[in-house]
């Protein structure tokens, strides 16, 4: 959909915090739904804003965003990449005709020298693309990019949201690596962590999504405390809800995971299910997400001959995923750190009993051990296949924890609550600029500027690229 379709259409004269509407560019460099939270952010978040009232414009590369029909106020602007990272053929090289401009260059001299290029490409462009199109936004939230581009004037006050900071992603990702080129490698590929650093502290507003990752946000990327600001995110309670209809298939596990990533610790649920297997030989575990072909979690299911008893799956739809969830007797995460866990309030939504670990901000969702989930620690096969046999034998303490997990997400984790927050400091990000928004020309905006040139001369990644 294009910009011009987001003017369509009546707008009230108020949204629902009684202030007037706000038109809102929602950037995202990386919007795959299916794939990480990235996506899921936007698509609820996007959602949700167009209810109260505003005017939402998504501002997206591939992956694209997948938005909600059927709402007024909500479109899709595509601002494409050269998609290197696309399946079937990841990291591709373009043919000639590709080739458009000096970031398009950047992007592939990035990626042939083991970079991750997107959150700086995209942020040029989006840069490029805002200017253009100056007086059309009173606010750009920015999901995460943490691009140089983003820095200076880009015509309407900026609001970003770090869901955490990908140098703990990377700093597991070192702990984990077996040998020194493949530590080389995995700091070659997060330099762009650097760049994000340096952009971080020159926000003036900052939104996180837990606590935990606004700790993490102080003291892994030196930004001021007063400037970051958490708003909870949540769960589709509609649609992850309990159904009685879908039947529990007994001994069933879900997780959802990207096994090739140390930090979702899905190698120690899988050595956890070999465990206790001994005790419920019906145990078997779904995997969301992409079955590995090589690493520690496919060495780990052949050494404890679980191929039998692993599924993974991926690419299903919506209900699909509900339904999955609803059919298992216990829902995992397994993850040694998460800045949320979309997946344990999605799970507990659905009132599926949860075993999960206490990293990063997992207990802020999951709640305390033993009242809304199990909880253990991160790392610990042991623990974790205890706490799986513990609820795989107990029908009671299943039914308590999943009526207690739902009733704690109703009332701290929805999205039409994220949304409202969200738009709270939007506008204290508009007053701060004076009461000016992208309707008005702002010379000496208050973000200070980048060189251009560093900005040709950086290099960058983020999350899975495959993604």
């Amino acid at each position: 959909m294009t910009a011009e379709a987001s003017q369509a259409g009546p707008r009230p004269e108020l949204a629902a915090d009684g202030g007037p509407p706000l038109r809102i560019a929602l950037l995202t460099y990386k919007g795959n739904p299916f794939c990480g939270g990235q996506g899921v952010y936007v698509r609820h978040l996007s959602r949700e804003l167009a209810r109260l009232g505003h005017r939402v414009e998504v501002i997206g590369a591939q992956p694209y965003p997948v938005l909600d029909e059927g709402h007024d106020g909500l479109s899709l602007t595509e601002l494409p990449s050269l998609d290197l990272y696309r399946q079937p053929d990841p990291f591709r090289t373009p043919g000639r005709g590709e080739y458009r401009d000096w970031i398009d260059a950047v992007e592939v001299g990035t990626m042939w020298t083991g970079g991750f290029p997107e959150p700086l490409t995209f942020s040029l462009r989006a840069r490029r693309h805002l200017r253009a199109r100056r007086g059309e936004f009173d606010v750009v939230h920015d999901n995460q990019t943490l691009g140089y581009g983003l820095l200076g004037d880009i015509g309407a006050p900026l609001v970003t949201t770090i869901h955490h900071p990908i140098t703990v992603d990377r700093q597991l990702e070192l702990d984990a690596a077996g040998s020194r080129r493949r530590r080389l490698s995995v700091r070659r590929w997060y330099a762009f962590t650097r760049m994000q650093k340096r952009v971080a502290r020159r926000l003036p507003s900052v939104l996180t999504v837990s606590g935990s990752s606004r700790q993490e946000i102080v003291d892994h990327l030196g930004v001021r405390d007063d400037r970051v600001h958490v708003v909870h995110i949540g769960a589709d309670t509609g649609l992850f809800a309990p159904n009685p209809a879908v039947a529990e298939v007994p001994g069933r596990i879900v997780t959802t995971s990207s096994a090739d990533v140390p930090l979702k610790g899905l190698v120690f649920l899988v050595e956890a299910l070999a465990k206790a297997r001994t005790e419920h030989p019906a145990a078997h575990l779904v995997v969301v997400g992409k079955r590995p072909t090589e690493g520690p979690v496919a060495q780990a299911i052949e050494r404890y001959g679980l191929d039998g008893a692993v599924e993974f799956v991926k690419g299903i739809s919506d209900a699909e995923l509900v339904d999955l969830i609803r059919s298992a007797e216990v829902a995992c995460v397994p993850s040694l750190y998460e800045g949320f866990s979309l997946p344990a309030a999605e799970a507990m939504a659905t009132g599926t009993p949860l075993v999960a670990t206490t990293g990063g901000a997992i207990p802020e969702v999951a709640g305390r051990d033993g009242e809304t989930c199990l909880a253990v620690p991160p790392g610990d096969a042991g623990a974790l296949a205890a706490g799986l046999v513990r609820l795989l034998g107990d029908p009671g303490l299943r039914e308590r924890l999943g009526r207690a997990g739902r009733e704690r997400v109703l009332s701290r984790f929805t999205w039409a609550r994220a949304a409202e927050g969200t738009v709270a400091r939007y506008r204290e990000a508009i007053a701060g600029q004076g009461g000016r928004t992208g309707a008005q020309d702002r010379p000496g905006a208050a973000l200070l500027r980048e060189p251009l040139a560093s900005d040709r001369a950086t290099s960058d990644r983020e999350s899975r690229a495959t993604c």
